[in-house]
């Protein structure tokens, strides 16, 4: 080859953003699947692997405690178990990934139920010498009222039972018995060592009965994120943007993020609460025009008519209006150490809008380990339940289960500011 000849290219395939969770009961082995993942897939920094390998020395152990990477937080580390929820970030060359490794114990619940909210994928880690535990139902109920679409049960310490094919199917029975009488439809099982490498990355030649896809083989073909069923377009207006100098002295944009669906120049827009329409003239990203912009962009919006619109309002397509509503029925994930009661009032946050909300009702608590409805009654902290709420001024939403960004909201407590609930709009 000749010193001009250029490099032969390769085209790589890009199959998108995944984000997901693991979860589960305590010492499942969340934190060390996803140490392994890092770990195979050689996604660990040299530095990084020395500290785990001298902390594990330190502990006494012969080979490098991989759940180490995602303890990040002093008393994780004494105490053995996750508290907060731990990020990584890592990239396969063909796909880029967001782990969340969510707690274990029930007293953190609130803590998976914020990164279940954003998640694609959930894998949920079961023991296979405990089986189905009160954990794993939780955590199951709390990805499928979220709405994860797509569940992975992996089956982990198989080193622990001489990786029998029998342990396994019995757990396998068990969930999809479970899953059944939730709605649950897209669920994969996959028999797995952590701690030995087994079908995480790597096959291994201890489980030869197994014939599926390894859980990074999976990963790698899951459906991108918002790949979805198109949906309406909706975009919440964060901000009106007019900088009144000599060269914009007539600018008027609207920015902020398209939260579904996608938007061209020249479509039919309504703008919400004032249901006047009107049509798109631009799409700006920082100093460029766009020709269309489609989910989770955060762009400006230019108007072809003087409409009215605040920060609040939400711009949508006329063709698949939201639901303007002072009165919400929701599933509430309660967060506060102080119960949630009927007649209490709160700060509604749902997408750029605030409203005062007050509760209505509580129709049932949600029984999770039985899978009943419990009358009436207040939610407790890491509470499941439906409630209703009436609202100072209406909200533009949509079911969560058709519209995660729109069917959703927080509660915030008025005198202390912090957030006490999250809610799905039924």
């Amino acid at each position: 080859m000749s010193a001009r000849e250029p490099l032969p290219q390769r085209q790589i395939e890009d199959h998108g953003l995944l984000r997901f969770l693991t979860c589960g009961s305590v010492d499942d082995g969340k934190s060390a699947l996803i140490g392994r993942l890092l770990y195979d897939s050689k996604s660990i920094l040299a530095d990084t692997l020395h500290a785990i390998e001298r902390t594990s020395r330190k502990r006494g152990l012969e080979t490098a405690d991989l759940s180490l990477l995602t303890d990040g937080l002093q008393a994780e580390r004494e105490q053995g178990i996750t508290i907060d929820v731990a990020y990584r970030y890592f990239s396969t060359g063909t796909r880029k990934y967001i782990i969340a490794d969510a707690p274990g114990h029930e007293q953190y619940t609130r803590n998976m139920v914020t990164a279940a909210s954003i998640a694609d994928l959930a894998v949920i880690l079961v023991d296979v010498r405990k089986g189905m535990l009160t954990q794993t139902r939780r955590h199951s109920y709390i990805a499928h009222l979220v709405g994860i679409p797509h569940l992975v049960v992996a089956v982990n310490k198989m080193d622990l039972v001489d990786y029998s094919q029998e342990f396994f199917d019995r757990i396998r029975q068990d969930y999809l018995r479970f899953a059944a009488t939730l709605g649950i439809r897209d669920v994969r099982f996959i028999p797995i060592s952590a701690l030995a490498g087994d079908m995480v990355v790597e096959r291994g030649d201890r489980l030869p009965w197994y014939k599926g896809p390894t859980l990074m083989e999976l990963l790698e073909t899951s459906p991108p994120a918002h790949n979805e069923a198109p949906k309406p377009f909706r975009f919440p207006v964060q901000y009106v943007c007019r900088p009144r100098t000599p060269e914009h002295h007539d600018f008027r944009g609207y920015m902020g993020r398209i939260e579904s669906g996608e938007i061209a120049v020249g479509d039919e827009v309504q703008v919400l609460p004032s249901g006047r329409t009107t049509r798109v003239r631009d799409i700006r990203l920082l100093d460029r025009s766009l020709p269309q912009a489609g989910s989770e962009r955060s762009v400006t919006l230019l108007l072809e008519d003087e409409v009215d619109v605040s920060r609040g309002d939400m711009i949508v397509s006329p063709a698949g209006t939201a639901n303007a509503t002072k009165l919400i029925e929701a599933m509430v994930c309660w967060l506060a150490e102080t119960p949630l009661e009927p007649g209490h009032k709160y700060v509604v946050r749902h997408t750029t809008r605030e409203t005062k909300a007050l509760v209505a009702a509580i129709e049932y608590r949600q029984d999770i380990n039985e899978l009943k409805h419990v009358a009436g009654g207040r939610l407790e902290m890491n509470d499941i339940g439906s409630v209703t709420f009436k609202l100072a001024q209406p909200l533009f939403v949509d079911p969560y289960r058709s519209n995660r960004a729109t069917g959703a909201f927080i509660l915030i407590d008025e005198q202390t500011n912090n957030t006490v609930g999250a809610g799905m709009i039924v």
